[in-house]
């Protein structure tokens, strides 16, 4: 049977969220939650975890990230993920031996003698050591030499991040695995993690994804090959609902009923992650707007979408000043009237200042 809208709504909404449980098994089940330096007035991690994990608290993952055996990389964006995952993601290509892991040298193979013999280094340490000399960013900015080459020492697997210090990355040398796994087998377990993390997505949004995955996991691919032999052999599900191709791994359950209640979900939650499939799911363009000069926004610097059941019905924006939590909420048609409403909407606000604890 062919599904439709509602179906896919129900899909989106309810597969994710779902995912309940200890902070330790949620982890392992998303196989990654994105992150974002954002705190307003909690960070994405947090605002993703909350709704999956019971009793959560603002800051929790990362207090508890040195017990949980978890590794901080760059999947199809940064984030927190198990160490399972991260070695999906390895090993990363040498960028000018491409045929060869990465073998760093001069500065940074210092660096990296430097982290191994201390066994864990803050960037502050290694300016003392080596100088405060800049060099431009990513981002077209300037940052210390060292704290870069820590980032690529990090980024192809020589370093991982033990802790952070006041959100700053404390590093530790990484423990290389004696053998990696193969690398066809490399991709399909990629493409099922980012299946199943953003399903039902559409073929569209799935190609701006496993763009955004050649950064990530260089070195695998063309993934278009890999897709189709998996839908072949059963392992993804295909259908086209009004237009559009969606992909969801076959063995994800279906849901029998939409999440109840009513949730405030971060920018980058699973849920509302492919804008192109929000706009089509629930007929209105939401945008992240924290980079949107003031005068040019529409919804606010940090508009958290608003789940009713299965409708992406509004947005609020919430901050907190003197120890109260200020709430503003818009919506993209009508307000729902009626109790159910109001309670539910009260309900998750008592919650959010639960989750973001005393001031």
């Amino acid at each position: 049977m062919t599904p439709t809208l509602a179906d896919l709504r129900l899909r989106a909404a309810a597969t994710s969220l779902t995912t309940q449980g200890p902070l330790a098994s949620v982890l392992a089940t998303l196989g990654f939650v994105q992150a974002d330096p954002i705190r307003a007035p909690a960070r994405a991690q947090d605002l993703i975890l909350r709704q999956r994990v019971p009793g959560y608290r603002a800051g929790q993952l990362e207090r508890r990230f040195p017990r949980l055996g978890l590794e901080e990389d760059f999947l199809y964006a940064y984030g927190f993920m198990p160490r399972e995952t991260a070695r999906l993601l390895h090993p990363r290509p040498d960028p000018v031996q491409p045929d060869r892991p990465h073998a760093p040298s001069g500065l940074a193979a210092e660096i990296l003698a430097v982290v191994r013999d201390r066994g864990e280094i803050h960037p502050r340490d290694l300016e003392e050591a080596f100088g405060r000399e800049r060099a431009v960013n990513a981002w077209g900015g300037f940052s210390k030499e060292t704290t870069q080459h820590l980032q690529v020492l990090h980024f192809h697997g020589h370093l991982r991040v033990l802790r952070r210090h006041d959100g700053i990355r404390v590093y530790g040398p990484a423990e290389l695995p004696g053998e990696w796994l193969d690398a066809a087998e490399r991709a399909r377990l990629l493409l099922l993690l980012v299946l199943g993390l953003l399903a039902p997505i559409s073929r569209v949004s799935l190609g701006q994804v496993l763009n955004l995955l050649r950064r990530g996991a260089p070195g695998l691919g063309p993934w278009a090959p890999v897709l189709d032999q998996m839908i072949a052999g059963g392992e993804v599900t295909a259908e086209e609902v009004d237009g559009e191709r969606y992909l969801w791994p076959t063995a994800a359950a279906v849901p029998e009923a939409p999440p109840r209640g009513l949730r405030f979900l971060a920018p980058f939650d699973p849920v509302v992650w492919d804008r192109r499939r929000f706009t089509h799911l629930w007929g209105w363009e939401y945008r992240f707007e924290a980079y949107t000069p003031p005068p040019l926004r529409r919804l606010g610097y940090y508009a958290m979408p608003m789940l009713w059941r299965d409708r992406v019905i509004g947005w609020v924006n919430l901050s907190r000043a003197g120890g109260m939590l200020d709430v503003e909420r818009g919506f993209a048609a009508t307000e729902p009237r009626g109790q159910d409403f109001t309670r539910a909407f009260d309900a998750e606000v008592a919650r959010f200042e639960a989750f973001l604890g005393p001031v």
